[in-house]
């Protein structure tokens, strides 16, 4: 079922039947990942900086469909960390065109092979790296998750089935046709990258209960849809719950670096899955660092809730509560807690962290060693702040979401997570005796 880019997004009630399209959908993706697995490099490429040149060229439709959604969004009441993320501008947007022309540079893995070794029988055995198949993933807000999807799917040789959030319904619409404009121009099936239509909430579970044609789901969004799709999918999902994200100052840290990687750490964008929610600070220090912390959160509105050592120290800090060490804000909010040493700290990064992403300011080579060896989480980082946990800055070209699993894939998934291995055996007339 094609989708021609003139065509306008279908409505809920031209959709119809919600199981009967999203069968459609999964047929069709089936059929399209059959073609996209023997895709050349050469035609993967010219389709993504064929979208990019698209996304360029449409720029300004892109930001009024953008501008419709957040409009409508601040009329039903929409989060502000929720509109924060499903805002676009100019920058932005450059960024996705970048994202795009970073993909198409990056290596194409499909079809390596690797450790081909001869055993004692004189046959020839290794593995090769092959595309998954069709990936579905449902995320909600953030309209350039649209466009990583797709190119990442795109050049690691899989097709894929896109639910947006009906918040982005228009900008989600306008990329779309992007995307299947560049499939077109480089030959490749548009049927490759499908956008559902409906907003209909069925159409999730109808997603994620399709094995016959679905070989994952990546959920991208908050933690009740996480936990929905872990319980009800039918299919396999990578996922990561929350991002319940540390900075830990140690007491041999330097204090400009403390202090500039905290701050960014949280305020840098507050609705992402990578922004530190809890701040640990070594007791040694508390007492210099605390006051230059707290007078640079309130130049950002970052409201503070503290364990007693950290009140002891900063008049009016709200006190923190248990459930405040397990939050993921989202928003202007920080948990703040005094510990004593790396060891404590460590202990409450596994009580109250979910293994998404956690760093160390410290100047001492032998804790920084310990923090990344014993935090038990998918990104590990020394001085420099959380909000690097991203697959743009880590060189994937952009990522189609953070796992924090530990099979298959974890931490920020890019071309290499979105593939597998199958073993390739080459004889020479060899019969096993």
């Amino acid at each position: 079922m094609s989708v021609h880019a003139s065509q306008p997004a279908r409505t809920d009630a031209e959709v119809g039947d919600v199981a009967a399209y999203m069968i459609r959908l999964g047929q069709a993706a089936r059929a399209a990942a059959t073609h996209m697995r023997r895709a050349v490099t050469g035609d993967k490429n010219r389709a993504l900086l064929a979208m990019a040149d698209r996304l360029q060229s449409r720029r300004s439709d892109i930001i009024a469909a953008n501008a419709a959604d957040l409009a409508r969004g601040r009329d039903n009441g929409l989060e502000p960390a929720l509109l924060d993320r499903l805002a676009l501008n100019d920058a932005r947007l450059d960024a996705m065109v970048e994202g795009l022309q970073q993909v198409a540079a990056l290596p194409d893995l499909v079809g390596e092979i690797e450790g081909m070794h001869f055993r004692p029988s004189g046959i020839q055995v290794g593995q090769m790296r092959v595309p998954l198949g069709v990936i579905g993933i449902i995320y909600e807000s953030r309209p350039n998750v649209t466009l990583e999807a797709a190119s990442l799917c795109l050049k690691s040789g899989n097709a894929c089935i896109l639910r947006g959030g009906s918040e982005a319904r228009d900008s989600n619409s306008a990329i779309a046709a992007c995307i299947r404009e560049g499939l077109r121009e480089a030959g490749l099936p548009e049927d490759a990258v499908q956008v559902v239509a409906t907003t209909d909430r069925a159409a999730v579970g109808q997603l994620i209960a399709m094995p016959e044609y679905v070989d994952v789901i990546i959920p991208r969004g908050g933690k009740s849809l996480i936990e929905r799709i872990s319980r009800e999918a039918r299919v396999p999902v990578v996922k990561h719950l929350d991002g319940v994200c540390h900075v830990y100052i140690d007491a041999t840290a330097d204090a400009e670096k403390a202090l500039a990687i905290a701050v960014n750490a949280k305020t840098h964008r507050y609705g992402t899955c990578n922004t530190m929610e809890t701040l640990l600070v070594d007791a040694p220090v508390a007492e210099k660092l605390l006051p230059q912390l707290a007078a640079a959160y309130a130049e950002h509105g970052v409201e503070l809730r503290g364990c007693e050592r950290t009140r002891a120290i900063l008049a009016g800090v709200v006190a923190a509560s248990e459930e405040d060490w397990y939050a993921e804000y989202l928003a202007p909010v920080l948990a703040l807690r005094v510990v004593d040493g790396i060891e404590a700290a460590i202990e409450h990064i596994e009580r109250y962290g979910s293994h998404h992403t956690d760093a160390i300011v410290t100047e001492n080579y032998g804790l920084a060693r310990r923090f990344m060896a014993e935090v038990d989480s998918s990104s590990v980082m020394v001085n420099t702040s959380t909000r690097f946990a991203d697959g743009f800055e880590y060189g994937l070209g952009a990522e189609i979401g953070i796992s924090t699993d530990k099979l298959h894939a974890r931490g920020p998934v890019g071309l290499e997570g979105l593939t597998t291995r199958k073993y390739v055996v080459l004889g020479d007339g060899q019969v096993r005796q």
